[in-house]
């Protein structure tokens, strides 16, 4: 086989690879496996460079940096659609269309998409290569972006995806979709933003357009973009299925990532449903939508409707209700950190918002304050999506009567009182004092947190109080607390203190990785922290490591590298390390290695809301008795355990044959007697009232629709 042959052979190898992996949640070979064949292309192509293609994988980021954007002329006009907001307004326009329908009362059936509310792109594939790629723009006109839509690993380079693929290739295809930042990952984004002292993106939308429109390609590559494709607007060659749910189907077999969440309905009163069911779910999904697009499933019939004015007369958006408000900002207070960011949060004039009581908002930091002109006493826009943290959109200027007062940065730490300063370059303001009470209760209350160390009954009052009285000076007194000390502090009856004692007891099987995350360096969340453990194998290695060393790290730069090595040098982080290690904590990434368990050897997927522990508390469980518990479900996956409001992911294990259990089932798996007290309790509590309201809602004859409570939502 010739250098050229193999090339070729292990690019479509890699690429497939990539769509299994990242498209459909199903990856067929090892991780080992596939770094394998990415290395071996990477030394070929290294070896050949004249043989490197646009369509390799191993060019997500391999281009100059841009000094600006081409115009792209779209082939046909990439258009926006009208909009209803009501079931009436939905069922007007269906009147409207009568008319210009073959016959007026034709029976009509529908796609109901999710309307994405992220970033335009349209895609062109020749002979199957992708070969350019351009935002809407003004419908006409856009900007390329091909070397940063290269970048997205859910992407297709080359079309079909499967080189085993029976289907014929088009020599002429343009798709356009969707590019948008997963929920999970923005609120990430943001955080790692805030701590490193950059400006916070206002929403997922703007983030995707802003990684996108990034002229160095190397940027965007960093940011885990996901794309949905959802028409074909242009084709030649290829006989295109005359039904939008056929061609939905047809991009997906081509290896275009589709969103799970297409229905297909049969008539106007389906979508009607669909759209309240909607309403619902969209705060229950990682990613996020504006409305839902509705579609007339008769391509040809669609097409030859026309237009009103620019919209197309075959397809119309439904929005949902904004969740946004108005009201007043009563004042700004500043909120100290575990880094010692000093981040100001809006006292609002209480407001609801999506059936949720909003009192405080993040305002970002003070930089976003001064940009807006966000003043004391302003009616300002609040917006909330899903369970994202709410923020101020910005002030209503037109209403001021001129009492309005300008927020000052703070001067001092409100904890501490010492000097708030900024570092050069960087957006946030600190309180330097490692001291600093307010930074050390931030510290313990995220190391004992669900998402870290999990520590049973170890919440912002229990880190407060411990703190004030002197029993936690840092990180490593947890694993110190004795029951005679606990015992003299009010509110700690026997039952209570044995619940934090035994919640701290089981935090030491948690892996190294949760360790790393919990010490607090800035940067260094979970997933920078897998990283570290992966390359040097435990937390006193990476301790030992040089700054060069770290920032050698793939996936590392200089900034995290930089406070990575500061951390370890401090002789108190040191003192607190030596607290940990004597305590028993798990450091050695080799160590975690074998799981035993009732799981172990067993993937399982969490879904939809369980009757008593929440989606974290469940991965913990499967965790401690050995399973490995991931976000979503393939031939791999040996158990979903599901909740209310499953979703997508019930419906794909059962086309799967994965087995689907329940929380009670799961508890049983693990032996029951493993889980924690106080979940016990509430597991057999919830198995019984469940017992007993399915019991008598099978005597009812009817079940009338229960109003939603409004809920209250404090922050901070």
């Amino acid at each position: 086989m010739t250098p050229e042959q193999r090339i070729v052979k292990l690019r479509d190898e890699v690429n497939f690879h990539l769509y299994r992996y990242h498209v459909l949640d199903s990856p067929v070979i090892s991780d080992k496996e596939y770094d394998k064949l990415y290395h071996q292309l990477r030394e070929l192509e290294v070896e050949h460079p004249e043989l490197v293609s646009a369509d390799s994988p191993t060019q997500r980021a391999g281009a100059e940096p841009l000094e600006g954007f081409e115009k792209v002329k779209h082939p046909v006009p990439i258009l926006s659609l009208a909009n209803a907001f009501s079931a009436d307004d939905l069922r007007a326009w269906r009147t409207r269309i009568g008319p210009h329908l073959p016959n007026a009362t034709l029976d009509l059936d529908y796609m109901v998409e999710p309307k994405l509310d992220g970033l335009t792109v349209v895609l062109t594939y020749r002979d199957g290569v992708f070969v350019e790629g351009a935002t809407r723009g003004n419908g006409e006109v856009g900007e390329g972006i091909t070397q940063n839509l290269r970048t997205l690993y859910s992407l297709p380079k080359r079309i079909p995806v499967d080189p085993n693929s029976k289907i014929k290739t088009p020599p002429y295809l343009v798709v356009r979709g969707e590019a948008f930042f997963p929920l999970d990952k923005f609120e990430e984004l943001n955080k790692s933003r805030i701590d490193a002292g950059e400006q916070a993106y206002m929403n997922p939308r703007n983030a995707a357009a802003g990684s996108l429109r990034q002229l160095d390609s190397s940027i965007t590559a960093k940011r885990p973009l996901a794309i949905y494709c959802y028409d074909i607007v242009a084709s030649k060659g290829v006989d295109l299925p005359a039904e939008q749910k056929d061609r939905l189907a047809h991009l997906e077999s081509l290896g275009f990532p589709v969103s799970p969440d297409n229905l297909y309905c049969k008539n106007i009163d389906e979508v009607v449903g669909a759209y309240e069911d909607w309403d619902d779910k969209r705060n229950q999904i990682n990613y996020e939508v504006d409305g839902i697009v509705v579609k007339i499933n008769d391509r040809p019939l669609a097409d030859s409707l026309g237009f009103v004015g620019k919209d197309p007369r075959g397809a119309t958006a439904m929005k949902f209700p904004a969740q946004e408000e108005i009201t007043t900002l009563l004042a700004v207070e500043v909120s100290v950190g575990r880094t010692g960011v000093l981040a100001p949060v809006a006292v609002l004039e209480p407001v609801e918002i999506g059936g949720v009581i909003v009192r405080n908002a993040t305002l970002h930091n003070y930089q976003e304050i001064a940009r807006k002109d966000i003043r004391i006493g302003d009616r300002v826009a609040v917006k909330r999506a899903g369970e994202v943290i709410p923020y101020v959109v910005g002030p209503i200027t037109d209403v001021r009567k001129g009492k309005e007062k300008v927020v000052e940065p703070p001067k001092q730490c409100p904890a501490c009182r010492g000097p708030a300063t900024q570092i050069e370059g960087e957006v946030a303001i600190y309180c330097d004092n490692p001291s600093c009470p307010e930074q050390l209760v931030r510290r313990i209350e995220y190391f004992a947190s669900r998402g870290v160390m999990d520590i049973e009954s170890f919440g912002s009052h229990t880190s407060s109080l411990l703190t004030e009285k002197g029993l936690l000076a840092d990180l490593g007194d947890i694993y110190l607390l004795q029951e005679k000390d606990l015992l003299l502090l009010e509110g700690f009856e026997k039952k209570k203190v044995d619940n934090l004692l035994a919640g701290i007891e089981s935090s030491l099987k948690q892996p190294a990785d949760l360790v790393l995350t919990g010490l607090g360096i800035r940067f260094v969340g979970n997933a920078v922290a897998k990283l570290l453990l992966k390359t040097f194998g435990s937390i006193d290695a990476i301790a030992a490591a040089k700054e060069s060393e770290l920032e050698a790290v793939d996936g590392i730069g200089p900034q995290i590298a930089k406070a990575v090595n500061k951390w370890f040098k401090n002789g108190s982080n040191t003192k607190v390390l030596d607290k940990l290690r004597k305590s028993g904590l798990q450091f050695d990434l080799a160590k975690q290695k074998g799981a035993t368990g009732a799981l172990a050897g067993k993937t399982l997927v969490v879904t939809g809301t369980l009757p008593t522990l929440s989606r974290a508390d469940a991965e913990a469980l499967i965790e401690l008795h050995g399973g490995k518990a991931t976000g979503s479900v393939s031939k791999k996956t040996d158990y979903l355990v599901v909740g209310e409001s499953a979703g997508s992911k019930l419906a794909k294990a059962k086309s799967l044959g994965v087995a689907i259990v329940d929380e009670a089932a799961l508890l049983a798996l693990v032996g029951g007697a493993a889980v924690k007290p106080v979940a016990m309790a509430k597991a057999a509590k919830a198995t019984a009232k469940a017992t007993t309201d399915k019991s008598k809602a099978d005597k009812k004859p009817t079940k009338k629709k229960s109003k939603k409570k409004v809920k209250q939502f404090d922050l901070f």
